[in-house]
């Protein structure tokens, strides 16, 4: 489940955060519960993330596609 603050954040600011979140994963020297959460942090940043990097690839798709149509119409 993901909050609404979760919704909010940009992409560098969720990449950040997973950054910091799997280096005191590797780090250790924390308890089992607190690496559960982390890791669960983790896995919604992560799909934030995702989300992002999918929305810019979808538009960078419409981008590509319409210079293509448009350059076919001008050699036309």
């Amino acid at each position: 489940m993901t909050s609404k603050t979760d919704e909010a954040l940009g992409y560098e600011q969720a990449r950040d955060e997973l950054i910091e979140v799997v280096r005191r994963l590797e780090a250790g020297g924390t308890t089992l519960e607190e690496s559960l959460a982390l890791w669960e942090r983790g896995e919604e940043l992560a799909r934030v993330c995702r989300t992002w990097l999918e929305g810019a690839r979808k538009r960078l798709d419409a981008a590509l596609a319409k210079e293509s149509e448009e350059g076919a119409e001008g050699s036309g």
